[in-house]
């Protein structure tokens, strides 16, 4: 056998083999990074996307106790858990470090505080200011902080693509849904919106797409009654997922529901 025979003997064998098992370790797997995945629709954006074949890096601020997540990392090689608390600069930087260089295709900056949303500290009368900081430091700042962060990563990636979870609570469209109470909830996620719509714009001129996402109303473990009009986390990250699929720089700073339907500011 010669030489150049040899080659391509090797080279079709090798394609075989990529196409029999699917990508590769040295293939482009796609990388998304979820924060707040330790329950919850965070928790269900890493089963889909571990079922998709990607690489998930989850992050959580208490790794030890996030045990269905553990469980999820036991079974599936392509996730991995990291620590991180949004508002920790020390945590951010660590992980910046950590992933220097390596590309990340979607961020999905999950992660956020809604308390009681009729009990006392959120409704007026009884508004709570002692908490109002950590209402803003997690939901308004903590996706500003994360994608700066890692920004460059983003950079590098293929997608080039930052979902911040939002609500239409935090919609004046939307009459912030229109009933009482909720107030810090509701003002974190407005100023939210406001950020990552200014965040979507600069993100541009780098070729990446910033967007907000709305999952609607989901029976996550939280809830314990939930009503006729709510949706499975499956049903919304399934809907969700088919959305940043088809994300284009056009749809930076929208508002989009999981099921396609847009809201204005």
């Amino acid at each position: 056998m010669t030489f150049r025979v040899l080659i391509s003997t090797l080279c079709i064998f090798m394609g075989a083999t990529s196409d029999s098992y699917g990508m590769s370790a040295t293939a482009q797997q796609p990388t998304v990074l979820v924060t707040g995945s330790n329950r919850g629709i965070g928790l269900e954006f890493v089963k889909q996307y571990a079922a998709k074949g990607w690489r998930v890096i989850a992050t959580t601020r208490r790794p030890n106790q996030a045990k269905a997540l553990q469980a999820l990392a036991r079974s599936e090689a392509n996730v991995t858990i990291e620590l991180l608390d949004v508002t920790n600069g020390e945590h951010l930087a660590s992980l910046a470090e950590k992933y220097r260089d390596q590309p990340i295709d979607v961020l999905i900056n999950n992660a956020g505080v809604s308390g009681d949303f009729q009990g006392p500290g959120q409704s007026l009368g009884t508004l709570d200011y002692t908490t109002v900081d950590t209402f803003m430091s997690v939901n308004a700042i903590g996706p500003l902080r994360v994608t700066e962060a890692l920004y460059g990563n983003v950079k590098l990636g293929d997608q080039k693509k930052v979902i911040a979870i939002t609500a239409l609570l935090g919609v004046h469209s939307f009459k912030y849904g229109g009933f009482s109470g909720a107030y810090w909830y509701k003002v974190s996620k407005a100023a939210m919106n406001a950020a990552v719509y200014n965040l979507a714009q600069d993100a541009l001129k780098d070729g990446i797409t910033v967007t907000l996402l709305t999952p609607g109303e989901v029976a996550v473990e939280k809830v314990l009654d939930p009503g006729p009009n709510f949706i499975s986390p499956e049903v919304s990250i399934l809907g969700m997922i088919d959305i940043i699929d088809q994300l284009t720089p056009e749809d930076a700073g929208a508002i989009i529901r999981y099921n396609g339907k847009r809201y204005s500011f």
